[in-house]
Formats: structure tokens, C-alpha cells, sequence
């Protein structure tokens, strides 16, 4: 079986992150042993989702296929063009920022242009 347990650099940087609020922090035992066990956990989590995954696309698909299909449903899709939209405005300075001049970048400005173009008059 495969050692699933988050290595300690990324279990100190967690801890760190959530309580020293970016101050160095010492790992303990109990935190490698709560970070292995939510490792555990989640691991186990998406085995029984990939189980009944194949199991209910073995009634309609041939085995060939199962594969690509596990890992098309089992990943997260990327954002819609409508979300990146949105997201990159959330990021720009709008109207009320002190400054009321908005700057999006090129990439911005094309993303939302693209998005806005989609949709129905």
C-alpha cells in the first residue's frame, strides 16, 4: 500500500497557516497523527467514490473506456468562462476603490469581453 500520510513540511506549513498565523511553528505528534489520519480518510473517502464510480459504469460502458472516465469525473472541471469573468473582476479595483479608475489586464479585459460575448441580448 502506498504511504499516503502529507509529508511533515506540508503538515508544518498547515499548522502554521492555521495556528500561528504565519509565525514558525514545531510540529507535535498529535498533528502528524491528525494529518496522516485526515490523509487516511480522505483517501478512503475517494476510493469508495472511484469504487461505485466503475461499478455504475460497468452496467453501460465497456471496460476500455473506464479509465479516461474515472479520471474525467473524479477531477474538478475548470471554471466556466462566465466564473473567470467574474473572478477576475473581484480582483480589479471598481468603483468604489479611492481610486475610481479600474486597471484590468489584457488577459482580463479579453476574458471578460469573451464572457460577455456569450451571453444572449
Amino acid at each position: 500500500m502506498t504511504d499516503i500520510t502529507p509529508p511533515p513540511e506540508l503538515v508544518k506549513q498547515w499548522v502554521t497557516e492555521v495556528w500561528h498565523e504565519g509565525t514558525p511553528a514545531r510540529l507535535s505528534l498529535s498533528d502528524m497523527h491528525i494529518a496522516g489520519q485526515a490523509a487516511t480518510w480522505g483517501a478512503d473517502q475517494e476510493l469508495e467514490a472511484c469504487c461505485e464510480y466503475v461499478y455504475e459504469r460497468l452496467k453501460v460502458t465497456t471496460i476500455a473506456h473506464i479509465a479516461q472516465d474515472l479520471h474525467a469525473a473524479r477531477r474538478s472541471k475548470p471554471p466556466s468562462l462566465k466564473e473567470q469573468a467574474l473572478e477576475a473582476l473581484r480582483h480589479a479595483p471598481g468603483p468604489d476603490y479611492p481610486n475610481p479608475i479600474t486597471l484590468l489586464t489584457a488577459d482580463e479585459h479579453a476574458l471578460i469581453r469573451r464572457a460577455l460575448e456569450q451571453l444572449d441580448d
